[in-house]
């Protein structure tokens, strides 16, 4: 049986970890190897009403995030938004290791800061687990410095600047973390340009085996879901990649099967508008003409 437990304040995350009280209310840094508690018995659904920046660097169990499950026996970065839901396995009997940090943050820690807004902005924190951040070791360095620099203010005399300091180096966490994610795009260029081929490959089959007047144009999240990918994930590999949002994909594909339609066929505008599942043929000749400089009906007269 799959327990759900929701877990609305730091202290009740560190009681159920048997962990000593936080030393603030609203934010905890917490060494992996300071938790001595057993491993759940039971698979555990767990929703978090914080955020979770987590740096692993030995763990042998899993983390599971919707159907999508990853393995944690390499160091990696990840992130975690408040009300996601997310699962911790271990095997029965398997001695329980861990190492790295785990950084919670109380959205109200954040309140009446420029980081409460700016935060909600970084895509990785609604990244899938298979999605998460792999560091060189030049690149961990860098992030273990900031987490140490988190971790003295953490424990230092709270006093009016804490809040600033701990901001500040948390800002700079995640502008790194921003940096080492676009660098990941660039240098995983195999595992990108196969995701990239099978969005190629997925819509390629829809086109052509869905009746797209019923059905409808594919939606973003249809096909990261179908890729087993997030969606933001996808909108980020392929603005990396080529530029273009998923939408501009999508839309691109749409153009190249409308061009063949006016070129090979008697349908009416109307008609291929409604065939590609366009509810209104304007929005349709709309978009091909941004896309070709031509209107439907000007495409068509080229050919003849």
């Amino acid at each position: 049986m799959i327990i759900t437990q929701n877990i609305k304040t730091i202290n009740q995350f560190h009681q159920m970890m048997e962990l000593p009280k936080p030393m603030h209310p609203l934010i905890s840094l917490v060494d992996y190897e300071s938790i001595k508690r057993e491993p759940f018995e039971s698979k555990v659904n767990l929703k978090l009403d914080f955020y979770s920046i987590s740096l692993k660097t030995n763990f042998n169990g899993k983390v599971k995030y919707g159907q999508l499950e990853y393995d944690f026996d390499e160091g990696i970065f990840s992130f975690i938004a408040p009300k996601q839901v997310f699962r911790v396995e271990f095997e029965k009997g398997i001695e329980l290791k861990l190492s790295g940090w785990l950084l919670l943050i109380h959205p109200d820690f954040l309140w009446g800061t420029a980081l409460a807004k700016k935060i909600k902005q970084y895509e990785f924190f609604s990244y899938d687990a298979n999605e998460a951040l792999f560091l060189s070791d030049k690149e961990e360095k860098k992030i273990i410095e900031i987490i140490k620099n988190i971790e003295q203010e953490y424990h230092s005399n709270i006093d009016n600047f804490s809040q600033s300091v701990i901001i500040a180096e948390l800002d700079l966490l995640l502008t790194y973390s921003d940096r080492f994610y676009n660098r990941q795009f660039i240098t995983r260029k195999k595992d990108n340009h196969r995701i990239l081929n099978q969005l190629d490959t997925f819509l390629t089959g829809y086109f052509n085996n869905v009746d797209l007047a019923i059905k409808g144009i594919p939606t973003v999240e249809l096909i990261a879901g179908n890729l087993n990918i997030s969606a933001n994930y996808l909108s980020h590999l392929l603005k990396m990649l080529t530029g273009q949002s998923t939408k501009q994909f999508i839309h691109d594909k749409l153009i190249d099967l409308a061009k063949e339609k006016l070129s090979t066929t008697d349908l009416s505008v109307n008609e291929i508008a409604y065939s590609l599942g366009f509810e209104h043929p304007q929005s349709f000749s709309k978009l091909f003409k941004s896309k070709t400089n031509f209107s439907p009906i000007e495409f068509r007269q080229s050919f003849n």
